[in-house]
């Protein structure tokens, strides 16, 4: 199999690029409906050739829904993607296109270097989103100047350095945020005060409240040769044992990859700009450039359904394009 090419490759025009990723959509609906909850890939809702709701689609009532965006690297132009503000309005089409969901989660890497245009240019494509509002936790890229930014523009109501909880019929969200320190390579940390935080969150909590954690960098050790996971994460993971339905939301990988351990699951978003390579098929980590007929298949979906009463997890990895296999 011929080797990928990384960063700054040539050989992909734009235009093509933006077709095929306007084809994958980038984006996770998730459907929470009395203990379960269910996502859908873009492309199993909306027709790639109109980019309306596909005809005759029956979507099964639900309590509410949120779309996951991740890593929208606002100011990344090198050529794994050169208009990736291109490509987040195009996930934004793929959402505007569905049933208004009733928030996005995006989980980090907002902008490329923590820039005010940045996020100012991010801000301006989300406004079109047909969502009440957006929640947000930082990636690594959103705090080279030690989160000030980020902060003054995110950081209102939260804690700390900007970990937060909220409650939407039932169930409850935790951001969290494991990118302000990065340890032994690039892996997250939450700290001490995040962490004691979190325990008394979650200390009333019943144990039969469904839980949504979501963060940046995976809370479990998905590939720490390349910084993927959270140096304290096995702690934070503990004090989740106890709760009956627990999904974990991150980003920072750029690839979709699930878990199911116990009670949890965990759930990894690709990214609005560009593909990374898959753990251990590269000599490290970073922008994949791809031939565009290969985008369908790297920017594949997974079907997920977690169901909370009988701690089941049914999973169906689809690639865009059926003809190609992962």
């Amino acid at each position: 199999m011929e080797k990928e090419k990384y960063e700054d490759a040539d050989g992909i025009d734009r235009a093509g690029f933006l077709k095929c990723m306007a084809w994958a959509g980038t984006g996770v609906l998730w459907m929470m409906s009395g203990g379960i909850l269910k996502s859908y890939g873009m492309n199993q809702l909306v027709d790639p050739a109109s980019g309306n709701l596909k005809k005759g689609l029956v979507i099964p009532p639900s309590d509410f829904s949120f779309v996951q965006i991740s890593d929208s690297h606002i100011g990344f132009n090198k050529a794994a993607n050169p208009d990736v503000t291109g490509t987040l309005r195009a996930a934004i089409d793929r959402i505007n296109a569905m049933p208004a969901p009733s928030f996005i989660l995006h989980t980090g890497d907002l902008s490329h270097l923590a820039q005010a245009d940045e996020f100012d240019t991010l801000e301006q494509v989300l406004k079109t989103a047909k969502a009440e509002k957006v929640f947000y936790v930082p990636g690594e890229h959103d705090v080279t100047d030690n989160g000030k930014l980020y902060l003054e523009r995110y950081g209102k109501g939260t804690k700390g350095k900007g970990w937060y909880s909220f409650d939407m019929q039932g169930v409850h969200f935790v951001g969290l945020v494991n990118v302000m320190t990065q340890v032994d390579g690039g892996l997250g940390v939450l700290g001490e005060d995040q962490m004691a935080w979190l325990e008394d969150d979650l200390r009333e909590r019943s144990a039969s409240t469904p839980l949504v954690v979501f963060a940046h960098i995976p809370l479990w050790a998905l590939y720490p040769q390349w910084g993927w996971g959270t140096s304290d994460g096995a702690r934070a993971l503990s004090l989740l044992k106890r709760f009956g339905s627990v999904s974990v939301l991150n980003g920072h990988i750029h690839q979709t990859v699930q878990k199911v351990e116990g009670n949890i699951t965990f759930h990894t978003a690709m990214s609005t700009a560009f593909p990374q390579p898959a753990p251990g098929s590269a000599p490290s980590p970073g922008p994949m450039k791809v031939p565009a007929e290969r985008l369908r298949n790297l920017l594949g979906l997974t079907s997920v359904q977690y169901v909370e009463h009988a701690h089941t997890l049914a999973v169906t990895d689809t690639p865009l394009d059926p003809a190609i296999k992962p």
